[in-house]
């Protein structure tokens, strides 16, 4: 049993590393034929439109130019945006602090803002090196209170209506479509209020988020032109703890089903090894009783019972 489960173990990891890197060269591939042409049009047009800013304002020179729109991206990643003749503040209150921390220890990390200073940095680092355990224990200790909830609907209900198998598929069903509407499905309508995003917008940065991909293209709360309430990042905060433990379950079902899947294909093959194992073995043992009998036929003449004895033993224990 030991020698066969190692050898499916160096057999199943080469394939799959094979189904892995192929999985992401498709992806790679898919996206730079969708994203690589507007990228490159996106590029020509911003260089397009800095030939003509210098030359409809003779007074500007390109160096200085280039410093002001560095200047202009450093301070956007430091959540500081122009606002006319004023700077837009409020990354870093409290709300924002806070909304940062829940991003920083569930490794989403959109990017789109960081500590500035050295003393933020090292923080950071200290803060995620204990945060980021603490966030797993959490997340694994709300997935358990949801399965445990769903085990037990599940059981009321078989012993109420008598069903079996029926009961764990129906509780199953509904915890998936509530949290599919709870977590995915209801919240883009709140980020299409609150930042006027459209609703493909919110279900995307949604999943994202929930995910922890965090690409930063779509984050709550970082629009200086609206004025977002008090509750707003801390119910999202929310949000994102549930419902990241709700889709760890999901993914958690899913790689279940496909060892499951591996497990029955890998059970197949062992019983067809098996099948023809005993047809060979069944072979073998009528070759020695063929064997022993023609002992017994030319012994009888020559040599006493007892020698003959020993060669049929083999034959039983087969």
């Amino acid at each position: 049993m030991g020698a066969s489960e190692a050898q499916r173990r160096r057999w199943g990891v080469p394939v799959l590393l094979v189904a892995y890197v192929g999985y992401v060269g498709l992806g790679a591939g898919v996206l730079q034929a969708l994203e690589r042409p507007a990228e490159v049009q996106a590029a020509r047009r911003l260089l397009q439109q800095h030939w003509e800013l210098l030359a409809n304002h003779t007074c500007l020179r390109g160096a200085a130019l280039q410093r002001l729109i560095q200047g202009i991206i450093e301070a956007y990643k430091s959540g500081v945006t122009l606002q006319g003749n004023t700077t837009s503040l409020g990354r870093w209150d409290f709300s924002g602090s806070f909304f940062f921390s829940i991003s920083a220890i569930t490794t989403i990390g959109y990017g789109n803002l960081s500590p500035s200073t050295v003393a933020g940095r090292i923080f950071c680092i200290l803060f995620a090196l204990f945060g980021i355990p603490l966030n797993l224990v959490l997340l694994n200790e709300i997935g358990q209170v949801m399965l445990l909830g769903v085990q037990r609907c599940a059981h009321r209900l078989e012993e109420m209506f008598r069903w079996k198998i029926k009961a764990a598929l129906l509780m199953k069903t509904c915890a998936l479509v509530s949290g599919l509407l709870l977590f995915l499905l209801l919240p883009p309508l709140l980020f299409s209020d609150k930042e006027g995003w459209t609703y493909e917008e919110g279900f995307y940065y949604s999943f994202i988020t929930l995910s922890t991909i965090g690409f930063g293209d779509y984050v709550i709360g970082m629009n200086p032109d609206r004025t977002y309430p008090g509750w707003y990042k801390n119910v999202i905060s929310l949000w994102i703890l549930f419902g990241m433990a709700w889709l760890a379950l999901v993914i958690k079902f899913c790689i279940n089903l496909l060892e499951s899947s591996s497990d029955f294909c890998q059970c197949n093959k062992k019983s067809t090894e098996l099948a023809e194992d005993l047809m060979d073995d069944g072979k073998n043992s009528m070759t020695g009783l063929h064997d022993v009998e023609s002992c017994n036929d030319k012994d009888t003449e020559t040599k006493g019972p007892d020698e003959c004895h020993i060669y049929t033993a083999p034959a039983e224990a087969l």
